[in-house]
């Protein structure tokens, strides 16, 4: 009996995916936990693997289409199937299946090289950006799906000069997010006096951009933050790090990276004030048992956190290794969820910008997050009123204060402060 294939939930944060290509196509068998799809998510594009067995008798969200969580994207069935009451049923669903389907809402634009359509074209003066008519500058006729008009739209985007990738060659939403900026460059916008260099431009908002700026709004403005700076010396931490890593470039090892020395310390720092690693969750307060550390990684189309698991029970080296397989993993999009959620600490670094000091916004469902500048040389007044030199770097630390007092925040962030000027006392 024919039955629908639904968008599955591949993030916990997920509501809606993109189809990004079809790995089967209609009447080829699936089995259960064949990869049938690759889909985009709010975090990462991951592979859709059937739960279901049967023969695709329908593609109802092509590529580039977009379908919310438990809505259908295609009919299983056995082969030769009637599906014609299945499939009034999807198409008569208010909803439109749940899902942005290029195919669905309307034709792809055909454009054509015929002397009407040019000057129907130069008749309406509508500029070529908008697709409405156009030639593809060979006589062929030109196929692209509504979202990718659109996108090509606000961006000021000539699609005649783009290489489609969806079924016969129809240009879809990922070609155009391949273009180099020199062709995706936006329209720009007339300046009384000359032009100013800034190009306007329309961006798309992409899923992990819709989750990011949902995420961030209601932790800022759901969890009431207050904020402990202070400048750190980092003299000591230094050295130790060199002193490492000379041992293990001459064992054939890699570098271990500053980040992997602030996660390893402020672990350290945070098994002395557990309630830092800690949780609102409305009726109780929930110390985590294991500290897993996130850490702020930018990509082009937003930030994720991969998270090292338990890292109070890690050595730096272990935690430098796998640190740097998460963020390959994140600038692939091949992070898996239980890589980037549930960090019950984070650290965000803005040092290598350049960035002296900053405040970031604390990262559900931990209740702190430290802010890391960069490391400059600084004059030190001594005790015998003469002038040092010192490295030292500003942190700054989010708290969340449903769960963290002040005090207990000052307490942590100053012990902090003596394990990174000290590392022995790590050991202490």
């Amino acid at each position: 009996m024919a039955e629908k294939m639904l968008m599955l939930a591949l993030s916990p944060t997920m509501e809606e995916g993109t189809i990004v290509s079809w790995h089967k196509k209609e009447g080829d068998s699936v089995s259960s936990g064949d990869v049938v799809c690759e889909v985009e998510t709010d975090k990462a594009t991951m592979d859709y693997e059937s739960m279901q067995e049967g023969i695709i008798l329908k593609i109802l969200i092509p590529e580039g289409g977009k379908a919310s969580v438990e809505k259908p994207i295609a009919l299983l069935g056995e082969e030769g199937e009637d599906i014609s009451d299945l499939l009034e049923e999807v198409q008569g669903d208010s909803s439109g299946g749940g899902g942005e389907s290029p195919e669905k809402k309307e034709p792809a634009a055909e454009i054509s090289d015929s002397p009407t359509a040019r000057t129907t074209a130069a008749a309406s003066s509508t500029p070529v950006a908008d697709n409405t008519v156009a030639d593809s500058g060979n006589g062929s006729r030109l196929k692209a799906s509504p979202l990718a008009r659109a996108m090509a739209k606000d961006a000021g985007i000539d699609l005649r000069g783009v290489t489609g990738s969806g079924p016969d060659g129809r240009i879809v939403k990922r070609d155009l997010e391949k273009l180099p900026d020199s062709q995706s460059a936006g329209r720009e916008t007339p300046v009384p006096g000359g032009f100013t260099g800034i190009e306007e431009r329309h961006l798309p908002v992409g899923n992990k951009r819709k989750v990011i700026a949902r995420r961030l709004s209601e932790s800022k403005f759901t969890a009431p933050h207050y904020y402990l700076k202070a400048s750190v010396s980092t003299d000591s931490m230094t050295l130790s790090r060199e002193r490492l890593n000379e041992e293990r470039v001459k064992q054939g090892g890699a570098k271990i990276s500053l980040n992997a020395f602030l996660m390893k310390l402020t672990a350290e720092a945070i098994k002395r004030h557990p309630i830092i690693n800690a949780g609102w969750e409305e009726s109780e307060i929930h110390i985590f048992g294991s500290v897993d550390i996130g850490l702020a990684v930018a990509l082009e189309d937003g930030l994720i956190t991969p998270v090292v698991r338990n890292c109070g029970a890690k050595g730096v080296a272990r935690i430098d290794e796998e640190l740097r397989g998460l963020i390959a993993k994140a600038r692939e999009g091949k992070l898996n969820p239980e890589e980037y959620t549930g960090a019950t600490f984070s650290i965000s670094n803005l040092g290598s910008y350049g960035i002296e000091e900053f405040t970031a916004i604390i990262n559900p469902p931990g209740s702190a997050i430290l802010a890391v500048g960069s490391v400059d040389r600084v004059p030190v007044a001594l005790e015998d009123n003469t002038i040092s030199f010192d490295n030292r770097m500003k942190v700054t630390l989010s708290c969340d204060h449903r769960v963290i007092d002040g005090a207990v925040g000052a307490e942590f962030i100053r012990d902090l402060k003596q394990i990174i000027e000290d590392p022995l006392r790590a050991l202490i």
